[in-house]
């Protein structure tokens, strides 16, 4: 007979879980492996609320199992070490994304792309090597093997910071591999919310001109007066997207709802790059003569490697760069995930777990 989740590990740990479809989230006790000898035990100050989060809880891809408790945006305080830890000490404040096992012995593992290993292994509501299930951040501890935890810089704050884990990452990985890193070259951001405003950032201190897509007109003056973009572009005014008609080089698209991606396309110069990193219920369109005529490239991608995720907060640490975030307590998370599927919040949550987590 199955074990309930708090007599699973001897670790005891409480969070908050989703139970069904309704996506409402209540308080949920269960439990946390032991540490292994590489393993990191890790006391969570703040986990960032991802778009990922809301589609989990209310099982928008058909693949959620529940009870699931989100987050894969943890940073912490290091508690504990297993024996072969070295990277690490107690005390050190460390992150956590989006994956925290893989088999580490296949080609892409070879090529620190973890994250296209087939046999990845997600932060929450995925089976890890033991048989049992992942329990996300929204908790108040979590037990990860050291290879998938990494340095937190200390110019980062721990609040503004969590969100790159897994926005930051995401924008930053397909830039280098796809080449958008050219300074000088014109990007630009489809929409503005917890990923573009993270885009528009990485962008300019990769030195790019950056323009904001936006069906929202109202955006503009956040888009160029706070978060630095170079211009806006109102996707919902046919004059102004016909005016910019083959003026990009790249576009990078963040949205996770349906929509038509044909005018971004001739928004693109010839050789552009189109890469889209939303995942939205029902799949896109993609008119051919579009990329035919203009030899326009459109592709994805998903995260990064461990390696590349560090390398990703040191850039940010340098370049200051932090997501714009809006604060809340662990009770306040079904007000919050309500208003993040109606994209009212600027631009992502962060859940202040050590301060309001009370059992």
């Amino acid at each position: 007979m199955a074990k309930a989740p708090e007599d699973e590990h001897p670790q005891k740990t409480f969070g908050w879980a989703a139970r069904d479809s309704s996506g409402n989230l209540s308080p949920f006790h269960f439990s946390r492996r032991e540490n292994g000898d590489d393993d990191v035990a890790i006391k969570i100050l703040y986990c960032g609320v991802c778009h990922t989060d809301l589609h989990a809880v209310k099982n928008e891809w058909g693949v959620t199992r529940y009870p699931v408790v989100p987050g894969h945006e943890i940073v912490g305080i290091v508690t504990k070490l297993g024996n072969n830890v070295k990277k690490f000490n107690v005390g050190d404040r460390v992150g956590v994304g989006v994956m925290v096992g893989s088999c580490r012995s296949c080609e892409y593992c070879n090529q620190d792309m973890e994250n296209y290993c087939p046999k990845l292994i997600f932060t929450y509501d995925s089976i890890y090597h033991d048989g049992t299930k992942n329990y996300g951040g929204y908790s108040d501890m979590i037990v990860v093997d050291q290879f998938f935890v990494v340095r937190f810089p200390d110019s980062l704050p721990s609040d503004a910071g969590a969100p790159l884990l897994c926005a930051g990452i995401t924008v930053y990985s397909p830039m280098k591999y796809y080449g958008m890193t050219e300074p000088g070259k014109h990007l630009g951001v489809v929409g503005l919310g917890g990923v573009g405003h993270v885009a528009v950032k990485i962008g300019k201190a990769f030195g790019l001109k950056v323009t904001v897509v936006s069906t929202s007109p109202s955006k503009e003056a956040e888009a160029i007066g706070k978060l630095g973009a170079d211009s806006f572009l109102a996707s919902s005014d046919p004059a102004k997207m016909k005016a910019s008609f083959g003026t990009m080089d790249y576009i990078i698209d963040t949205v996770s709802a349906f929509h038509a991606i044909a005018p971004l396309l001739t928004l693109l110069k010839p050789n552009g790059k189109l890469v889209t990193l939303g995942l939205p219920a029902k799949p896109l369109e993609l008119h051919s003569h579009l990329l035919v005529l203009g030899r326009k490239l459109v592709g994805g991608s998903d995260i990064g490697g461990m390696k590349e995720t560090q390398e990703m907060l040191d850039f940010c640490a340098k370049h200051n760069i932090t997501a714009d975030v809006e604060v809340i307590k662990m009770d306040e998370i079904n007000t919050a995930m309500d208003r993040l599927a109606k994209s009212d919040v600027r631009y992502r949550f962060v859940i202040d777990v050590a301060n309001s987590l009370s059992k």
